[in-house]
């Protein structure tokens, strides 16, 4: 594998791309902003979603999705609302037998599909990977140290990408769980929600801590009912990511809860952001999902009340708060 497309010319994206591009891989970035491509080529920078970081020269950026015809895979950086309509935009510039690495965290809303799911649908021969980990994209995009999972139904290829685009500072490890992969990620956006609002409302570290801990279990009991592995659920995919994102207003749902603890209104809030934060879409979904399994899932139900149901967060959190005593179990 010597040159890999990214989908996505957002933070997460660019950040990949230098990822690629320091483990000496040609790297084409597709975005979908005309001055983010114009700033890249021009002065190897992404004013707009990753100012101040300066970019490799082996980043080449086009807002022509043909250009990835010749890549050996591609990382699929684009929103999740939005896999299913940039897939079938680049299924007809692709071989069969290109991976496409799903580095989006999210559940599709209108169908409740993980993105392994809509892309089974939509490229059904090519073969599907899962890229997702503890990462914030600043640091990334810096070339300080990470870990990542890498997952495919084929070892092989999940070996394969890993050796690619692995490095000291960004190091992948492999597996073969594409669902508890997806399920880390996709979940724990939710909970990073509950924990902004907590710090926003300023309850403590206390209180924090154990809505990560319960969160975990929210997590696991909903990857059990999708066929996740609980060791995927409490490594870096799952546990790692779910403790980053719910300890740093850096990442995006995080902030969203805090603006939330704070006071701002949803809408507010929505409004006047350029960057997507997946767990506000993957709210009602996983609320849905959940509700037809009943699954109990206290913390992300709370969260589909207050960004859906315009709950008042005190109300929503002394809820929780009185729900009745019981054992501790997964």
């Amino acid at each position: 594998m010597k040159k890999v497309g990214v989908i996505g010319g957002g933070a997460w994206g660019t950040a990949l791309a230098q990822a690629a591009a320091h483990a000496d891989l040609d790297t084409v970035l597709w975005a979908l902003e005309d001055d983010v491509v114009r700033d890249i080529n021009t002065d190897h920078m992404n004013h707009t979603f990753l100012a101040d970081i300066p970019l490799h020269h082996n980043i080449f950026a086009t807002n022509d999705i043909a250009e990835l015809a010749s890549v050996d895979f591609v990382l699929m950086v684009c929103p999740a609302q939005f896999m299913r309509s940039v897939a079938t935009d680049l299924k007809a510039h692709l071989d069969d037998n290109v991976p496409l690495v799903i580095c989006a965290k999210g559940i599709e809303k209108t169908t409740g599909y993980l993105m392994s799911e809509v892309l089974k649908e939509v490229v059904p021969k090519n073969p599907i990977a899962v890229l997702s980990g503890p990462t914030f994209a600043h640091e990334v995009a810096k070339n300080l140290p990470s870990a990542v999972t890498i997952a495919a139904e084929d070892i092989e290829i999940a070996k394969g990408l890993s050796h690619a685009i692995g490095r000291p500072e960004f190091r992948p490890y492999w597996s073969d769980d594409v669902i508890g992969a997806q399920i880390g990620g996709s979940v724990k956006n939710v909970l990073a929600i509950a924990c902004g609002i907590i710090s926003g409302m300023e309850m403590g570290e206390n209180a924090r801590a154990a809505a990560i801990t319960r969160g975990l279990h929210e997590m696991t009991r909903f990857g059990e009912m999708k066929g996740a592995r609980f060791e995927t659920l409490t490594g870096l995919a799952g546990l790692g990511d779910l403790i980053l994102t719910c300890s740093s207003t850096s990442s995006r749902n995080m902030s969203l809860g805090f603006a939330l603890g704070q006071g701002e209104s949803i809408e507010d809030i929505m409004k006047n952001r350029k960057t997507v934060a997946e767990g506000y879409h993957s709210a009602g979904i996983l609320h849905e999902i959940a509700s037809k399994n009943g699954l109990d899932m206290p913390l992300a139900q709370a969260v589909y009340e207050i960004c859906y149901e315009n709950r008042d967060v005190i109300d929503a959190l002394r809820g929780i708060l009185n729900r009745p005593f019981s054992k501790e179990t997964i």
